[in-house]
């Protein structure tokens, strides 16, 4: 495994917890480390988490012109599912879900926070 978590920023904790509730707890796993400054949702010990964060700098967070992180979703459903889930807590939309070259289907989106997120199924032939 190479990636051991995400952490993207937030200006409101609040607002930025109920939309990470609502993916990650479709996604099947809770907060496991949660104080004033930072949240982070996964399994200790499992596959790589996600973090939110006000800046340790004090500044606003701003988005990372580039950056996106991809979740893996268990089957196009849970696309689909997460996709509304994204847009019905603030999230914006990125891109519907949809087959983008064969054996990769994915929808876009962003937080409220303006951070880009992708949801996807990738069974690419070996």
């Amino acid at each position: 495994m190479m990636i051991g978590y995400v952490t993207l920023g937030t200006n409101d904790r609040e607002r930025g917890a109920r939309f990470y509730d609502a993916i990650c707890g479709e996604l099947g796993v809770g907060r496991m480390m949660d104080n004033e400054q930072f949240i982070a949702w996964g399994i200790p010990g499992g596959g790589a988490g996600i973090g939110m964060t006000f800046p340790f700098d004090g500044k606003p967070a701003t988005v990372g012109n580039g950056v996106m992180v991809a979740l893996a979703a268990k089957d196009d459903a849970q696309v689909r599912r997460i996709y509304e889930i994204a847009l019905a807590n603030g999230g914006t939309d990125e891109g519907p879900p949809g087959e983008r070259f064969p054996g990769f289907y994915a929808a876009y989106f962003r937080d409220p926070d303006g951070n880009k997120l992708n949801i996807h199924v990738m069974s690419l032939p070996e």
